[in-house]
């Protein structure tokens, strides 16, 4: 296939979070996150005849926390082939970066403290579209852990997407997950097998109220969950909602939850199998994010934000300083506002 000449191309990704978090239970404790992430990445690109893209590109992914002996650090080496078609196709194969997801998984499939520590996606994604688009696509599997005499093999897939009603503010929006952890090498039959699986299909308006623009989205999460030796299925399910606003430099979340615990299975197996935040085990559960931007712009962000949780049991609060710097441009991208923002600098 005729090809136009290659080209090097790199991509420096940078963060830093301080996290404190107060208010939590025995499966929240009371902790403070202070770490760095950089991602340095090297590669070569070239187009095709049918103006096509394509990148291989390799570097590593080094997580730092910043504690007083400098240890509980790691490595791991980002290998991946990217490709991107005129028609708005783009797919990724490798062990690559979690920030090449155009839509972030919500709170209930990936918490914040896996989102902080593993930064590494080992699989394959396909995406079409993206914000801007009347119909966007994004199918993820994630190759979690490999099977040993120790270890137990486990992957998830995802599939998301979300779709405008015509010419109206309406849109439709829909998570799917099929979750799998499977037996050790050699482990004893009654170990059994895991399946999780979870639908949430929402309805969501977006609006403009003046200078504050944002969404209304409501819909439903189901969980289907197994443990295979136990021979049975458990369906929790509940009622979620979310609020988003923007205005200047100001974000505002608001994520409601009602319902019965969507990890009937967790004190069995814990964040191996249900990688969401434990918050969602409650029947009710509201978390409230307040984001102030300083800078956001292509490349850097820099926000502090506070979080309030409640649920039918406790109260959180947790407090954050964040900085994402990004330079390079081959696919990457900081996580603006959907909505006109004016960041305070």
């Amino acid at each position: 296939m005729p090809v136009a000449g290659q080209e090097l191309v790199w991509d420096v990704d940078f963060s830093t979070v301080f996290a404190n978090r107060e208010g939590g239970d025995h499966m929240r404790i009371d902790q403070t996150f202070l770490f760095t992430r950089l991602e340095p990445e090297l590669g070569v690109q070239f187009v095709d005849s049918h103006q096509n893209t394509h990148r291989l590109k390799g570097g590593v992914s080094w997580y730092q926390p910043l504690n007083d002996g400098l240890d509980g650090y790691k490595v791991q080496p980002l290998l991946y082939y990217q490709g991107t078609t005129q028609r708005g196709w783009e797919f990724t194969l490798g062990a690559f970066p979690r920030q090449l997801l155009h839509h972030p998984l919500p709170h209930y499939l990936w918490s914040d403290s896996l989102n902080y520590c593993h930064a590494v996606v080992r699989g394959a994604m396909v995406q079409y579209g993206n914000k801007e688009n009347s119909l966007w696509l994004q199918a993820l599997i994630d190759w979690r852990q490999m099977q040993s005499l120790t270890r137990r093999e486990a992957f998830n897939v995802i599939l998301s997407g979300g779709l405008d009603l015509g010419r109206s503010p309406l849109y439709a929006l829909a998570h799917i997950q099929y979750n799998h952890l499977a037996k050790r090498k050699n482990a004893p039959e009654d170990e059994g097998v895991n399946d999780d699986a979870t639908i949430n299909p929402m309805l969501g308006c977006r609006y403009m109220l003046g200078k504050v623009s944002g969404h209304v989205e409501a819909g439903a999460i189901v969980q289907l969950q197994r443990w295979r030796a136990e021979g049975k299925w458990h369906t929790p399910a509940g009622f979620i909602g979310n609020i988003h606003a923007c205005w200047r430099w100001l974000e505002f979340d608001e994520s409601i939850f009602a319902g019965r615990d969507l990890f009937p299975l967790y004190e069995r197996y814990g964040s191996q199998l249900n990688m969401g935040d434990t918050y969602y085990r409650s029947k009710f559960y509201s978390r409230t994010d307040l984001r102030g931007h300083l800078f956001n712009n292509d490349l850097v962000d820099v926000s502090a934000v506070l979080t309030f949780h409640a649920t039918d049991r406790i109260t959180g609060f947790w407090q954050q300083l964040s900085c994402r710097f990004y330079i390079g441009g081959t696919g990457k991208r900081i996580n603006r506002s959907e909505d006109r923002l004016a960041p305070i600098f």
